[in-house]
Parts: C-alpha cells; structure tokens; sequence
C-alpha cells in the first residue's frame, strides 16, 4: 500500500510539473521519437500563463504548489550540478524559501511540548513571527537574562512538517530506484545514495538542538578569529522543536545602500567574508553551508554575523589537503602535480592516465592565468574542475560539492559588495598560512604522532582481531565441509520473498492504472 500512494504521489508531482510548464520549457528540439512525441504533448497540457514566463518562475510555481519538501528538494539539488546539470541548478538556486506564518498559538503549544514548562514562564513576551520557511518560522522575543530583559529570536518547527517529509521522501527513494533501474548511465551519480543524503540533511535540520549544537561549536572555532562572530544560544530555552538564540540588530548583507550609508568599508567586509569562510574550511573543517546574504548581518562596529545554521558542512583532513594543494597547484601553474593528487586522494580511477589527466587540468589552468586577477573566480575553477573530472569517472564527493556550491554564494557576495574584488589577493594569506602548518616540516610531525596513535590504538585491539579471525576461519572450513546451511526461519522468510517478487509484476500494473485514473480525475 505505501507503494502504491508513493506512485501516486509521483504522478500527482509528474503532472504539477507538467500542467506549470517546468517539461515543456526543457530543451526538446533535439530529442526524437518518443520522448520528443512526450515533450510535444507536455506543451500542449501546460498551462497559457506558463508560456509568458521563464523556466526558473515555472519551477518555483509548481515546487511552490507541491509544498515544503519539495521546496527543501529542489534547494538540496541546487547544490548538486552534478546530478541536475549545471543550468538547472542555477534554476533552483533561486527558490525562495518563503512560506506562510502558522499561528502563535500553535507555536506556544510546540515550545510547551518541546520544552516541558509554559511559554508564559519562559519568555517575558513572544510577538508574532517576523518570518517562515519550510521547516520553521521565527518570533522575536524577550528573555530575563541576569536580571535584565534581553531580546531574542525563537525558532519553531512547523507543525506536521516531519511527517510530510517522511511521507514524500518515499517518494523520492522510488523515484530514485526507478532512475538507477532505468536510466543505467545514471548509477554513477548514485541516485538512491542523493535521496540518503537529502533524507539525512533534512531530518538533521528538523532537530533544532543540532542546530544549536552547530552555532555552539563555530563559536568556539572563531571565538578568536577577526571581524566574524555567530549568536550565543539559550540552551535553557532550546529544545527538538525550538531553538533561542541571541537577536542580532544588524544590516543585513542583501542590503548593499543600507550598509553603504550606515559607513560600512564594503571592500573590507568583501575581504573578511571570504577569508573567515576559508578559515572555518581550511582551518576547522567546519563551515555554514547556506551563506547567502540574507543569513549575513554587519553590526555597526563592521563585525560579520551569521545566522541560520540549519545546513552545514564538513570536511575531512584529507579533503581539505586536497582543496589546498589544488588551488596551490593552479596558482603555481604545476598542472602535474594537481593531476597527482586527485590520483592520491583516489578521487580518479586508477586505470586512467595521470598524463592525459593533467592535460585536461591545464585546459582549466591555462586561460585563467591570462587574465587580470580581479576577474578571476575560484568558485568558477572549482566547478570547471568538477565537470572535468566527470569524463575521468570521478565518483560523486558530496562534501565537496557542497564547498563549491558554498564558495559560489560566499563569492558572489563579496562581488555584490566589490565588483572589483580580487578573490586570489584575499584568499592568499588564509591559503598561504594553511599549507605552511599542514603542508610543510610541521605537518610530517602531525602525522607521524596521529601514525602512533593509530598504531597504539591497534596494538590495543589485537587479541580481539586474532579472536575473530580464528571463529572466522573455523566457520569457514565448517562451511566448506558441511555446505552453507539455513535455519527454518530463514529458509521459510527467503520463500515468502521470492512470492512477493512474483507478485511485484501484478502489483506493478495496479499501481500505473490507478495513477492514470488519480491523473484522470484531477483533470476533470
């Protein structure tokens, strides 16, 4: 039963998409027979009004329609080119995540049921929500903190929002299936293994105490660092499904005339935005993944405040002396030495030539090198350099598609607030400092303590693996004597399987004729 509603809530997706124009508006020229015979009834099935509009306004109207999943999906897969293609991640990237406010009344009863005591007794006062998105609104408030009436802001989840997510990402698992089952050049991108993710993502963002957790460590991560600072969180007020946080009074980054008249360097603010990013990826392998500027306040003394850490991203050790030695790599024009470590890191097969891939490095590197600094961007190189590494058969790297989607928004931010901003000039001291304590004489120490340890740490558990190994071998002979033998619970659920996938035909062609009939009536 789960999957037939599945089915019929990919068909009732399917023909949202098709009726708001989104299949019509996708290139169709060049297909041929069926799918150009698809494309041309998709565009006699759209709506009039979808013709007068571009592709991304077409996008937001049916993601808008289909509700908060899918506005929360078609943000995931803005960060994911890869998977999507380049143009239509830029389609979904400006998806606002706008949605309307729920009542008050609805988020005190949420606080209470979350926190266990009254909001009354909690807060001084709660006004009404300022803003919404898919998965929470905020309130402005008022909290007694030694002794003294302090603002803040007061995160909600929506209520129902979990169950609508689970319900529609089985949704997203089938269409996944369907995709790697069908569509075999798309296994490379792993399909079900983005539906995970996005699965994981999400239910990560809808516990407000990680978020909390996330804001709590980057404080302690910056807590020296220059210009950049995050908001101290209520921890007696923060519970699953309400997270209270410091009110920052700020202009927000968006706002370029605002900041401009309040006497704000701009050039300088472009200049600390990239390089405090660069250190939480560099330094802490820990970074806000959601940078834009409306999540960019500036206090009056020039200091960078961010806010909303629902999405955040990490990279390991490894991952971070990869990026490094890549844009080192480039700078310096070792075009070899950038193939090597792709090589290295075992990002690129083995059976490929490192030569032939260094060539194709150099077809990136070259022209950047000819052009004025100012003009150059590494969010740019970074996604030329992942498109490249597609026809090597790069796998998939999450993480670090998330750096690039990130460097992307952090960069044309800094360009919003300095058309003439020269990314390589401000990155440089970050970058520089970064492979000097990792790259150099220091960091052969640093791996040869963390080597020790890990040796420690094996010697430790040595007796146990030799245990292991033993019970193994001796199951292993017993099974070559004795053949592999089933227990009758086993044998009696693997024959109640294989029915089931007799009857998965069948079952099949239920399912197709009763979303024909749901389309149906929601034509009529």
């Amino acid at each position: 039963m789960s999957t037939l509603i599945s089915y019929l809530r990919l068909a009732r997706a399917g023909w949202v998409m098709l009726r708001e124009g989104v299949i019509a508006a996708a290139p169709g020229d060049q297909l041929e027979g069926l799918p150009r015979f698809g494309w041309r009834v998709a565009r006699l099935l759209s709506r009039r009004t979808a013709s007068n509009i571009n592709r991304a306004e077409r996008l937001s109207r049916a993601i808008d329609r289909l509700g908060p999943s899918y506005v929360k999906l078609g943000q995931f897969l803005a960060t994911r080119p890869d998977v999507v293609g380049a143009a239509l991640a830029r389609d979904l990237s400006s998806l606002q995540d706008r949605m309307s406010t729920f009542p008050t009344e609805q988020s005190l009863a949420l606080i209470e049921g979350s926190l266990g005591i009254p909001a009354d007794r909690l807060y001084v006062e709660i006004d009404e929500p300022v803003a919404a998105a898919s998965i929470a609104q905020v309130h402005p408030a008022k909290i007694l903190r030694d002794g003294e009436e302090v603002k803040v802001a007061v995160k909600v989840i929506r209520p129902g929002v979990r169950r609508r997510f689970n319900n529609d990402l089985e949704s997203f698992f089938l269409a996944a299936k369907l995709q790697e089952r069908h569509v075999p050049a798309s296994r490379r991108l792993r399909p079900v293994e983005v539906a995970q993710t996005l699965a994981q993502t999400t239910r990560l963002e809808m516990d407000l105490r990680l978020e909390a957790a996330a804001i709590c460590e980057i404080q302690e991560n910056t807590r020296e660092d220059p210009g950049f600072r995050v908001p101290w969180v209520d921890w007696q007020r923060t519970g699953r499904d309400v997270l209270t946080i410091e009110w920052i009074d700020g202009i927000k980054m968006s706002d370029i005339e605002a900041l401009r008249a309040a006497g704000h360097n701009l050039e300088q603010l472009a200049v600390n935005l990239i390089q405090s990013f660069l250190r939480h990826t560099l330094r802490d392998g820990f970074f806000h993944a959601d940078m834009h500027p409306g999540n960019l306040f500036v206090e009056a003394d020039g200091t960078i405040v961010a806010v909303d850490f629902g999405i955040v991203g990490r990279i390991g050790k490894k991952e971070r002396r990869f990026l490094a030695e890549i844009l080192y790599g480039f700078i310096t024009r070792d075009f070899r030495r950038v193939a090597d470590v792709h090589f290295e890191a075992g990002y690129v097969p083995a059976y490929h030539d490192p030569a032939a891939f260094a060539q194709a490095i150099r077809a990136i590197g070259e022209p950047i090198h000819g052009q004025p600094a100012e003009t150059i961007s590494m969010a740019r190189l970074l996604t030329l350099l992942f498109e490249v590494t597609e026809l090597f058969d790069m796998e998939t790297r999450t993480e670090l598609l998330m750096l690039q989607k990130t460097m992307v928004v952090v960069e044309g931010v800094a360009r919003q607030l300095d058309p003439a901003f020269n990314m390589w000039r401000s990155a440089e001291p970050v970058v520089s400092d970064w492979i000097r304590k990792n790259l150099g004489p220091n960091a052969l120490l640093i791996d040869a303590r963390d080597g020790l340890k890990a040796l420690v740490t094996l010697a430790r558990e040595t007796p146990e693996l030799v245990a292991r190994t033993e019970r193994l071998s001796r199951e292993m002979d017993d099974m070559a004597q004795n053949g592999l033998r089933f227990s009758p619970e086993t044998a009696e659920a693997i024959g109640k399987a294989e029915a089931r996938h007799t009857r998965s035909g069948r079952v099949a062609l239920w399912v197709i004729a009763a979303a024909l009939v749901w389309i149906g009536w929601q034509v009529s």
